[in-house]
């Protein structure tokens, strides 16, 4: 049974920074691009950064380009996000997926359960 947990997130003041993480269990991890997506209420989720299964390739939206960084442990078998200069556009609740690599959501076949992140003013 795959398993995706999330954790790190919180609240936080503006332009202060969070690291999410990303723990996977039952599925190879290493054979699986992985992904952070972030919903905010009343709007669909949208895609925030991806990494391909080496961890060699990343693709982040623009908003976030140059202060989130995405990576991997493939022996550790967990992904993270370091997320900094946060601003209060970022709060949402922030999923990890994986699937294949790419920006969006049907590319993925698994997803965790999601953590909050909240960027105070």
């Amino acid at each position: 049974q795959v398993q995706l947990v999330e954790s790190g997130g919180g609240l936080v003041q503006a332009g202060g920074s969070l690291r999410l993480s990303c723990a996977a269990s039952g599925l190879t991890f290493s054979s699986y691009a992985m992904g952070w997506f972030r919903q905010a209420p009343g709007k669909e989720r949208e895609f925030v950064a991806t990494i391909n299964w080496s961890g060699r390739i990343t693709r982040y939206t623009d908003s976030v380009k140059g202060r989130f960084t995405i990576s991997r442990d493939n022996a550790k078998n967990t992904m993270y996000l370091q997320m900094n200069s946060l601003k209060p556009e970022d709060t949402a609740v922030y999923y990890c997926a994986a699937g294949n690599y790419g920006v969006v959501p049907p590319l993925y076949a698994y997803w965790g359960q999601g953590t909050q992140v909240t960027v105070s003013s």
